[in-house]
This record gives C-alpha cells, sequence and structure tokens, in this order.
C-alpha cells in the first residue's frame, strides 16, 4: 500500500518524499477533533503499518494552533446523551487512535504550537518526539470538564515522560503547561519559534527517514514493549532484537561505508 494513495477527508494529509505530513486543519476552531477526525485519524495510522513507502510522520495543526481537543459541540454535546454502550465505544475508538500512533512501525514528531488541550495533548504524548513553541499551551484538562485524567492512555504514558508527580499535578488540576516549562519537564524534545516548529519538525523526520527506518522501527517496538518487562527481560529482548537488525542489510551497508570512509545510504532492509 502507498501512502501517497491516502485521501483522507477531514485532516489534510501530504507525502513528501519519505515524510508524511499530517495537518489537523479546522482552525477557525483552533483545530479540535470530531467523531469522524478521530477514526479517520485511526484509520490512517493503522494504514501507516503497511505503508512501505512512509519512513516518519509530522503532525501539527493549522493557523497557529495545534488542536484544541474533542469538539465541544460535535462531540461533547452529544457524549451527555449516549448510554454506557455508546459512550465505552467512543473512548475506545479515542484510545485506538492513540495505539494506533504507538504501532505504527514509523517515527511520529508533532510539531506543537498554540493550543495544545485535551485529546489534542494525548495526540502530542502519543507521538516520538515532540517540537514545540514559547507561546504553545499544553493542558490535559478533563478535570476541568467534570471527567477523570485517565484518558486514551495519560495515566499510563504522561507519568514516563514528564514523571509521576508532575503527571499527577496535571491530570488533578487540568491546568496549562506553557513552552518553556514542558520542555523543561520533559514534554518537548525542543522549544522553536512558531515560523520554524513545522519545518524543523519535518526536517527532523527526514533525517530519521534517511536512517536505518527497519532498525528505528525495532526501537519504536521495544520502547513500547520494556514498559512491562523487568530488566532481565528487557536486556535479552533487546539482545534478540539487535541481532535481527544485525541480518539487515543496512548493518552491512554501514559497517562497509564506514570502512570507505564514506556516509552509509540506507534502505529499510
Amino acid at each position: 500500500m502507498k501512502a501517497a494513495a491516502l485521501s483522507p477527508k477531514h485532516f489534510d494529509w501530504k507525502v513528501s518524499g519519505k515524510v508524511a505530513t499530517v495537518t489537523l486543519n479546522r482552525p477557525e476552531r483552533k483545530n479540535p477533533l470530531t467523531f469522524d477526525s478521530y477514526a479517520e485519524l485511526r484509520d490512517t495510522f493503522r494504514a501507516l503499518k503497511s505503508a512501505a513507502d512512509v519512513k516518519a510522520v509530522v503532525i501539527t495543526g493549522a493557523g497557529g494552533n495545534f488542536c484544541s481537543g474533542g469538539d465541544v459541540h460535535d462531540i461533547i454535546g452529544p457524549l451527555v446523551k449516549m448510554d454506557m454502550p455508546g459512550l465505552l465505544a467512543f473512548t475506545r475508538m479515542t484510545g485506538a487512535l492513540v495505539q494506533a500512533i504507538r504501532d505504527c512501525p514509523q517515527p511520529v514528531i508533532a510539531a506543537v504550537d498554540g493550543v495544545c488541550a485535551g485529546a489534542g495533548a494525548c495526540v502530542a504524548m502519543a507521538s516520538d518526539l515532540r517540537l514545540g513553541t514559547q507561546r504553545s499551551k499544553v493542558a490535559f484538562l478533563f478535570a476541568r470538564v467534570g471527567l477523570a485524567g485517565c484518558d486514551m492512555g495519560a495515566c499510563a504514558m504522561l507519568p514516563r515522560i514528564i514523571g509521576q508527580g508532575r503527571a499527577a499535578e496535571l491530570l488533578y488540576t487540568g491546568r496549562a503547561m506553557d513552552g518553556a516549562e514542558a520542555e523543561r519537564w520533559g514534554f518537548y524534545n525542543r522549544l522553536l519559534e512558531p515560523e520554524q516548529a513545522l519545518a524543523e519538525a519535518q526536517a527532523l523526520a527526514r533525517q530519521l527517514a534517511e536512517g536505518p527506518s527497519f532498525a528505528h522501527a525495532m526501537t519504536k517496538t521495544m520502547l513500547n514493549q520494556e514498559w512491562n518487562m523487568s530488566i532481565e527481560q528487557a536486556i535479552e529482548a533487546e539482545a534478540q532484537a539487535q541481532a535481527v537488525c544485525m541480518t539487515t542489510k543496512d548493518f552491512g551497508r554501514a559497517y562497509h561505508a564506514f570502512a570507505a570512509k564514506q556516509r552509509p545510504v540506507f534502505e529499510g532492509n
């Protein structure tokens, strides 16, 4: 399956070289998610498992904001009228989006500017790397609308990114982090000027896409799987994973390029 053939209707999708860019594009509402965009994002990231032409993904928002979360009128309003089976189907779908981001083999980079709230913060959290801006505001604001902080995997993933105590503070209070705090706490890998964030994320994506993509996919797999392993299990799992990577042609290419004092050209096999 070629990723360029995907044609989602509820967000912008562009493939340039080996990098795909997802742009949430409802700027007049700060790019909220709807039932349809949740499902289409989930399905798109699931499809990336078999998209051999894409080696890295960038996700961003249009109009100076990342994502304001679930659309108040299109999602929140209907939710208060749903029965429990309907509510559970919805929360499982939103969680499936995070799972799909984690399961796709490509590194996913979030370029975050402006508002990054609720489900938007969870999408950024689920990404492998996050580049932010000083003016951005990241808020896991579920408590502010009467909900628990345990949404879309936040209670599992956020403490692993910024630490248990810091995650607890954000999830209990629903307050926002500005860019400087988000970087200091480790949510952002780095801070950039707003006009630079997307370009730098795409440049980083291109750099990763030109690397050993099979090995990158293995790194992502092990980062996910080792959450539930003891250190002894992790060391053995990594020994097996690395041995598999040593059978790839990319490993041989890197050796021969080093011996020839050249830069290796990786092909992902």
